[in-house]
Formats: structure tokens, sequence, C-alpha cells
């Protein structure tokens, strides 16, 4: 089974809203977006897992599941820097996908088809318009399963077991 989990909102969060409910932590990320279209450069470094997602997808790749990942990310320097935080939080080996050129996330997931896609609900950019998934073409979305998540809540709610994973 292969696994795509969104990075930033889904896995990670940042570690200055830790504390914070999440309601509080959407409005936190709607004020850094502001900053940073404001021109501001945010440090993606101070980001932290959100919950217990380190040991969810060890216990997936443990039963044997490919783990990928896929980052908001475009810059190299900021890539670099989720490739790093996934490695010293000891998140579970897997490919780090992005967006290259004019690409949409859509075009990432249909690149690596996974067979379940973990994506956040997006409450902070618009919702739904910015997710994955709903742009997908219809003949790829059919044979992905799709998981959407609280933003910022984390994914330790989903099942434990990978089979029960794609019922979700």
């Amino acid at each position: 089974m292969k696994i795509l989990v969104f990075t930033e909102g889904t896995l990670f969060i940042g570690g200055n809203v830790v504390h914070l409910s999440r309601e509080e932590r959407i409005r936190a990320t709607r004020e850094k977006i502001a900053r940073m279209a404001a021109g501001e450069k945010i440090d993606f470094s101070a980001m932290v897992p959100a919950g217990n997602a380190v040991e969810k997808l060890q216990s997936w790749k443990r039963q044997g599941a490919e783990i990928m990942y896929l980052t908001s990310r475009r810059r190299a320097d900021e890539i670099v820097i989720i490739r790093s935080l996934l490695g010293t939080f000891g998140f579970p080996e897997g490919e780090l996908f992005f967006r290259r050129g004019n690409e949409a996330y859509k075009d990432v997931a249909e690149r690596v088809p996974p067979d379940v896609l973990i994506e956040d609900d997006c409450e902070s950019i618009g919702g739904e318009i910015e997710m994955t998934y709903p742009h997908i073409q219809p003949n790829i979305q059919a044979q992905i399963k799709s998981i959407v998540v609280p933003e910022a809540g984390g994914i330790d709610h989903l099942p434990d077991e990978i089979a029960t994973l794609s019922g979700c």
C-alpha cells in the first residue's frame, strides 16, 4: 500500500502553536500567510510533528506501507528544510514530492498515484479549492482512497492498522 501524506498542516505544525487549540492554530496560520504575502520570510525549520504522527507512520511502515510525502514548499532551500525535519523527527524514510514549474498538487498525485492520500482540509487557506484530491482526474481519483483530516489536527485519530485505513 502506497500512502502519500501532506506535510505542512497535516504532519507538521508550527512549534509556536503546539499549546494552542486547533482554532487558534488556524488563526495563527492565516496570520502567517498574510505575513508571507507581505514579503516576510517564514522559518519552516521551526515546525514540529502534529501529535503522534511519527509513531503512526512508523507503525504503518512496519506493517508494509510505503510512505511518501507531499510538501507545499517549492523553493529548493525550503524543500531541504522539510526533508531535514522528516529525518530529524524520525519519520519513516520515503520520497518527498513537491510541485515543479506550473504543477498543481493534483499533478504530483497523478504522477505518483498513491493508494491512499492523506491531506488536511486546508481550512486556513480556502478549503477544498486548495486541496489535492478533489482536482485529480476522475479515472485516477477512483483508484485513490482520500482521507481528509482537520488542518493542524494531526493524524492520531486514524486507524493503527493499515488494513482498515483504506476503509476510513
